[in-house]
């Protein structure tokens, strides 16, 4: 359909392309890579809203989310149920105390390819075994 390249003020070099709508970003975009531009592969990223942009990590290019504030009773099989509808997992960590046994209210999740956890993080609010929890960017201390 229509897209828009817009050029970095200085380099003159293209750096966004808008689509009309996100099934473009999914199929023309992200379901079609890799991608070649005047020779060199370009790996398309989906933009991130300014309000998100200050956020730590937020244009880093990362395979694993950091899944915060689930419950006890909240399982590995549950973390696989609700993340497998985005794509393949690879890992699910779920963090518990090595003393204690228990469980820490936060997990890991990896996938096999960065797309998704780009799709993931940009959804506010995710709903893990009837609980809301927290998902971002999983980034190394």
């Amino acid at each position: 359909m229509d897209c828009v390249v817009m050029r970095d003020p200085q380099t003159k070099c293209s750096s966004f392309v808008t689509y009309c709508c996100v099934g473009e970003v999914d199929d023309a975009a992200m379901c079609a890579r890799p991608h070649k531009f005047d020779g060199h592969v370009v790996e398309p990223k989906r933009a991130v809203s300014r309000e998100d942009a200050v956020k730590p990590g937020a244009h880093l290019t990362v395979k694993k989310i950091f899944v915060g504030d689930i419950k006890e009773d909240t399982e590995e099989y549950n973390l696989r149920d609700y993340f497998e509808k985005y794509d393949k997992i690879e890992t699910i960590e779920v963090m518990d105390d090595r003393q204690s046994g228990k469980k820490r209210g936060f997990a890991f999740v990896t996938f096999d390819d960065h797309d998704t956890v780009d799709k993931i993080v940009v959804q506010k609010c995710h709903t893990i075994n009837g609980h809301n929890c927290e998902v971002k960017k999983a980034l190394s201390k």
